[in-house]
C-alpha cells in the first residue's frame, strides 16, 4: 500500500460499489473517515443513511457534507487512515440544485475537490455513479446531469492512482493509457 493512495470505485446503481470502497478503506490503519455527500430528505433516505451507518463500525466518524467538498477534506486533516467519498453522483445532483447549472461554478468546486484530494497525505476512496452506461434522458435537465457527472467523473478519475468498475458486487481493476 502507498503511503497515499487515491482510489475511485464506479459502478451502476446497487452494483456493490460502496460495499467494495468500504472494505477497501477498512484495509487501511487507523481511524477512518466517512464523508457522506446525501441529504436526508425523506423517510427512504433516513433508512439508507441509518442501514450504511449500521454497517460501518466503531473506527469510523462521519462528515456530513453536500457541497463542499474541499472544505470537509481540509477539516478532515491528514490524522485518519482513510476517508470514503460517498458518493460523487449525489454531489453532482446537490452542485446543480446549488448552483442552477451554472457549470462553470460548478466546475469552480471540482477544481477546488480535486486540488485538495491531490493535496491530502492519506488515503482517499472515491464511490461514484456510472451514469454514462444508460438511455440518453429525454429531459434537458436530465441530459445536463448526466453530462456533468460524466466529466467530473473523468476528472477526478484521472487523478486516481487506481480505478475500478463495479458489476454485480464484483470489482474489475481499470487502467490508465
Amino acid at each position: 500500500m502507498a503511503e497515499k493512495e487515491i482510489v475511485f470505485y464506479t459502478g451502476g446503481a446497487r452494483s456493490g460499489k460502496s460495499a467494495a470502497a468500504q472494505r477497501e478503506v477498512e484495509g487501511f490503519n487507523g481511524e477512518l473517515a466517512y464523508l457522506a455527500t446525501a441529504e436526508v430528505r425523506d423517510s427512504e433516505m433516513a433508512d439508507r443513511v441509518e442501514k450504511h451507518r449500521l454497517a460501518r463500525g466503531d473506527r469510523w466518524s462521519t462528515v456530513e457534507e453536500p457541497l463542499d467538498l474541499a472544505g470537509a477534506l481540509r477539516a478532515i486533516g491528514n490524522d485518519k487512515g482513510g476517508v470514503l467519498v460517498d458518493c460523487l453522483t449525489l454531489w453532482t445532483s446537490n452542485l446543480l440544485h446549488e448552483h442552477g447549472g451554472d457549470e462553470e461554478k460548478i466546475m469552480s468546486a471540482v477544481e477546488e475537490f480535486i486540488g485538495e484530494l491531490t493535496k491530502r497525505r492519506l488515503n482517499v476512496v472515491v464511490v461514484t455513479n456510472e451514469t454514462g452506461s444508460g438511455i440518453v434522458p429525454l429531459e434537458p435537465l436530465a441530459r445536463a446531469f448526466r453530462d456533468l457527472a460524466g466529466t467530473i467523473n473523468q476528472r477526478v478519475a484521472a487523478v486516481a492512482d487506481r480505478a475500478y468498475l463495479v458489476v454485480s458486487g464484483l470489482p474489475l481493476k481499470l487502467g490508465k493509457s
